[in-house]
């Protein structure tokens, strides 16, 4: 796979003349389509509004992004945080090429038509609202299961939402309902989102592609009531450990650990992360204004980041991109490289139960004490619960501060 990768970069390169003018975006909306699986098309909308700028839309958000640069006949979309980017060239108005994350080793067949704002088409009129909650259980691959919330409003045709599970929400979900048939889709540079369903009888059945590397199948039923478990249940020390500890290297490859003068006698807030994760980035969004707003107060911020990055270099070129980006000031130390495998990580911090999920966060109080590991975050996207997580975790760290 890394061969046909390195392969399909040069003839992206090389195909092009260099006599030519180089040819730019127009200026308008692209309909852009990633090939999954089974013969699956994942859509998602964009907008070109200069030649080195395009928003990406997906329900009410909009993502800038001004990383576009231009080879000849070729176009490169980079991501503001992201590792991953997409390599075209023009066929006429329109692009053809690939969605590429190298250090995965994946590559995704990508298309985008110039004029056309229409992410799913619809032929007939709905036939069921699945608005509101749905109890939902996924399968994979191998057969293990895991629960998940989905939270739906439909007008018509229209539909958006977010799925949410024990370990993060799937971010801001556009779709559309079309008989009984339901799709939806997401993309933000990493997250490569399609879910398409039957909704019929009270239940809906369907498959989650990730991409074109994951295919599970899921299925719900509505449920106002249902709930996950609660965020702050499912990390915890283990038996026999009583603190928290841990010693990584910053960008400068000086070891840092809880024993640091900088984290002495202070309300400290650890996340365990990794830049390539979009729930990680919208976390750490919250959590830069946090800091920025009590940095003045006995608190501590920091990061200790999972990457997948092949090489220590690349991976502390993400987290510098990722602090330049959101104009970070608090620390992110490299934990991990070359694999954001759970179970490795939690090797790294073996007096966890488990890493059950990219983002986690842990409150330890001014004597060291873990007082409190929450698994996940809740998102914009999740509407009241964003509201309510960031009102518990104002109220919990302030009675941190004055223990």
């Amino acid at each position: 796979m890394q061969k046909s990768l390195l392969v399909l970069i040069a003839i992206i390169l090389c195909s092009c003349n260099t006599n030519k003018p180089v040819q730019k975006l127009k200026l308008g909306i692209y309909r852009a389509t990633l090939n999954v699986m089974d013969n699956e098309i994942l859509p998602f909308i964009f907008e070109v509004v200069s030649n080195d700028k395009i928003n990406i839309f997906n329900a009410e958000e909009v993502i800038e992004d001004n990383s576009i640069s231009y080879r000849n006949d070729s176009i490169f979309i980079n991501f503001p945080v992201f590792e991953g980017y997409i390599a075209a060239v023009f066929e006429g108005d329109n692009l053809k090429g690939s969605y590429i994350k190298e250090s995965l080793d994946r590559v995704v067949p990508f298309h985008a038509e110039f004029n056309n704002a229409k992410r799913f088409e619809t032929s007939t009129e709905p036939m069921i609202d699945i608005s509101g909650n749905w109890e939902t259980v996924f399968t994979e691959a191998d057969g293990s299961h895991y629960i998940a919330k989905g939270i739906f409003k439909q007008k018509g045709h229209a539909l958006t939402g977010t799925v949410r599970t024990t370990t993060g929400d799937y971010r801001y979900l556009e779709g559309i309902v079309n008989g009984f048939d339901v799709k939806f889709s997401v993309f933000d540079g990493a997250h490569a989102f399609l879910f398409t369903a039957k909704a019929k009888d009270s239940t809906m059945q369907g498959v989650f592609y990730s991409g074109n590397h994951s295919r599970e199948t899921f299925v719900a039923k509505p449920n106002e009531a249902y709930e996950l478990p609660r965020e702050d249940s499912l990390t915890f020390l283990k038996e026999g450990y009583d603190t928290f500890a841990f010693s990584f290297p910053d960008e400068k490859d000086n070891l840092v650990s809880l024993d640091d003068a900088q984290f002495k006698n202070k309300v400290i807030i650890v996340q365990i992360m990794g830049t390539w994760c979009p729930n990680c980035l919208d976390e750490t969004r919250y959590y830069k204004t946090f800091y920025d707003a009590n940095k003045d107060k006995d608190i501590a911020f920091v990061a200790l980041a999972f990457e997948y990055a092949k090489t220590k270099e690349k991976a502390f070129a993400g987290i510098q991109r990722l602090k330049d980006k959101v104009r970070l000031e608090y620390p992110i130390l490299l934990a991990q490289f070359g694999s954001s495998n759970k179970v490795k990580a939690q090797e790294k911090l073996p007096m966890l139960n488990h890493v059950l999920s990219y983002p986690t966060t842990i409150f330890i109080d001014k004597k060291g004490k873990v007082r409190k590991i929450h698994t996940g975050f809740n998102g914009p996207a999740t509407g009241d619960k964003y509201v309510s997580f960031k009102k518990e975790f104002n109220e919990f760290v302030n009675i941190l501060l004055n223990e």
